[in-house]
C-alpha cells in the first residue's frame, strides 16, 4: 500500500559554486593566472584592469546606485544593476598594505635555442667515415641512447629492430663495431650499456697514468666488489697499497655516471616557480606579502549594464530583447560571482598562510630547522576556524619565498613525537639531528642504524632503529656500509 508523507531531514552539499571556490583557493600563482585567462575569454561581462573614469560618465545618474537605487533597477527577471556596478570606494581588502606585494607584472625569461642531445650525437657522425649500412646502424644506435646517454637494449634486440624496420640484416659483431665509433662521440662515457662501461670509457679517455690503469682493472675486473665498498677484498685481489686504492678511487669519483644528464639537461626548458607568498624580517619582526599576480584587477563590463539600461528604457519589449535581457543576466552573475570568489581566495590565502608563519614564527626569524614545531593540519584549521581540507589546498600546492630559500608549504608540516622530558618535538628536528650526527661520523667506521639509535637516545630522543632507518632513507642517505671511505 503507497503512502505519502513528509520527512525533515538535514544534509550537507557543496553548491557548484563552492566546488569551484575549492578549486580556486587549491590553483598555485601560474595555473590561477590560466583559469583568470580562461574566464575571461568565456565571460564577455567580466573585464581586466582598473576602470576608466570616463566611464562613469556615460548619462547615467551615478547617485541611482547609492543607497536608495534599488528603486530604479530593471524589472525584467529581477535584476539589480547596483549589484554589478563598481562604484569608487576602493574594497577593505585592497588597503592592507601586506597583503599583495608589487610584482604584478609579468617577468618572462629568455630562453636559448638549442638542439635535442639525439642531434647532437648525429651532427658528430658526420665527421666518421661509415659506408651507408654503418651510418643507418649508428644513427638506430645513436636513437636508442636514452637522456642519461646509455643504450639500456641489448644488442640482440636491436638487431632484430633493424631487421624489422630498417631491413638491415647484420650480425651482432657488426653492431658491436659500429657500437665502438658512437662510444667514441662526445660526452665521454656515452653509448654505455651498463655504469661500469661508462666508467671505463671516461677512463680510457685520460692518460693512462697508474692511478688510472689501476681504476680501469677495478671496475673490469672488481665492480661488485667496489660498488659494495669492500677495500681491503681490493687491496688484496689487486695488490696494491692502500695509498693506490685512494688514488685510483679518486680517479673513479671525477667521473660522470650520466654523460647525457650534462647536455641534456641545460637544453630543457627548467619549470620556474612562482612564489604564492613571500615572508621578510623587518624591523625584526616578520611581514607576510601575497603574491600580486593573485590580486587581479577586475570589474564587471559597464557596456552589459547600458545594455540593460537600455532594455529598462525601451518602450516595447520584444521575446528577442527578452531573451537578450535573461542571457546578459547570466553573464553579469556568473562574473560578479567570479570576482567575489577571486576576493575569497585572496582572503583565505592570506589568512591561512599567516597563521603558519605564526605558528613556526621562532623558525621563520632564525631559519634553523631544530625550531621547527610540530604542527599538522588540523593544527592550523582551528586557528583559523576552516575545514582542514581548505588547509590542505593551501599547503599542497603553494611556495612561500622565505629568507632561506622557497619552499613548498606542506614541508613546514610534520608529525610529533615525545622527547625524555615529555615534550612534544618535530620529527623535522629529529631528522636535523641524525643528518648532523652522520655528517660528524669517521667514514672509515660509520655508525649502524643501531649506533645512531644509541647516540639519539643519549640526546634525549627515544627512537626504534627502525625508525632511525626509515628517517635516513628519507634523508636519502645509504647504510653505513656504503657511506665508507678508504
Amino acid at each position: 500500500m503507497l503512502k505519502q508523507h513528509l520527512q525533515f531531514k538535514l544534509s550537507q552539499k557543496l553548491s557548484p559554486q563552492q566546488i569551484q571556490l575549492m578549486k580556486l583557493i587549491q590553483l598555485p600563482t601560474q595555473a590561477f593566472e590560466q583559469r583568470l585567462v580562461q574566464e575571461l575569454e568565456e565571460n564577455p561581462a567580466l573585464e581586466t584592469g582598473k576602470e576608466e573614469s570616463s566611464t562613469l560618465d556615460d548619462g547615467f545618474d551615478n547617485t541611482e546606485y547609492e543607497g536608495e537605487g534599488e528603486g530604479e533597477t530593471v524589472n525584467t527577471e529581477d535584476i539589480n544593476i547596483d549589484d554589478y556596478l563598481s562604484d569608487d570606494e576602493v574594497p577593505d581588502y585592497r588597503t592592507r598594505a601586506n597583503n599583495y606585494s608589487a610584482d604584478d607584472d609579468e617577468k618572462s625569461i629568455p630562453y636559448a635555442a638549442g638542439i635535442s642531445f639525439n642531434q647532437y650525437l648525429i651532427n658528430q657522425l658526420n665527421t666518421e667515415y661509415l659506408s651507408d649500412e654503418e651510418w643507418a646502424i649508428a644513427e638506430f644506435l645513436v636513437g636508442s641512447v636514452d637522456e642519461s646517454g646509455y643504450i639500456r637494449r641489448p644488442l640482440s634486440d636491436i638487431t632484430d629492430d633493424l631487421a624489422f624496420t630498417q631491413n638491415i640484416y647484420v650480425e651482432e659483431a657488426t653492431i658491436e663495431k659500429v657500437l665502438k665509433i658512437v662510444q667514441d662521440l662526445d660526452p665521454p662515457g656515452v653509448g654505455a650499456r651498463s655504469l661500469g662501461e661508462c666508467l671505463v670509457n671516461q677512463l680510457k679517455r685520460k692518460e693512462q697514468q697508474p692511478d688510472v690503469v689501476l681504476a680501469i682493472n677495478i671496475l673490469e675486473k672488481s665492480f661488485d666488489q667496489f660498488t659494495k665498498k669492500h677495500y681491503k677484498k681490493l687491496i688484496q685481489k689487486h695488490g696494491v697499497t692502500e695509498e693506490q686504492l685512494k688514488g685510483a678511487i679518486s680517479e673513479i669519483e671525477k667521473l660522470n655516471p650520466k654523460p647525457g644528464g650534462s647536455y641534456s639537461g641545460s637544453n630543457k626548458i627548467i619549470e620556474h616557480i612562482v612564489p604564492d607568498f613571500a615572508i621578510k624580517i623587518v624591523d625584526g619582526e616578520l611581514e607576510l606579502t601575497l603574491n600580486g599576480r593573485n590580486a587581479p584587477e577586475l570589474h564587471v563590463s559597464r557596456e552589459y549594464n547600458n545594455m540593460l539600461e537600455g532594455y529598462k528604457n525601451a518602450k516595447d519589449k520584444s521575446k528577442s530583447q527578452k531573451d537578450a535581457v535573461l542571457f546578459i543576466k547570466q553573464k553579469l552573475d556568473a562574473a560578479k560571482w567570479f570576482i567575489d570568489a577571486i576576493k575569497q581566495r585572496q582572503q583565505t590565502l592570506f589568512i591561512t598562510m599567516s597563521a603558519i608563519m605564526q605558528y613556526q614564527k621562532e623558525y621563520f626569524l632564525s631559519g634553523d630547522e631544530r625550531k621547527l614545531r610540530p604542527m599538522i593540519l588540523k593544527d592550523i584549521a582551528d586557528a583559523i576556524e576552516m575545514d582542514v581540507s581548505t588547509v590542505s589546498r593551501v599547503a599542497n600546492s603553494k611556495y612561500v619565498d622565505t629568507p632561506y630559500g622557497t619552499k613548498l608549504i606542506k614541508e613546514y608540516f610534520s608529525e610529533s613525537m615525545k622527547n625524555v622530558q615529555g615534550e612534544d618535538v618535530s620529527t623535522k628536528e629529529i631528522k636535523k639531528i641524525l643528518e648532523s650526527v652522520i655528517g660528524e661520523e669517521e667514514k672509515k667506521k660509520p655508525l649502524t642504524d643501531d649506533k645512531l639509535a644509541s647516540i639519539l637516545k643519549d640526546k634525549g630522543y627515544p627512537i626504534a632503529r627502525r625508525t632511525v632507518a626509515k628517517y635516513r632513507e628519507q634523508l636519502s642517505i645509504p647504510v653505513a656500509r656504503l657511506r665508507k671511505e678508504i
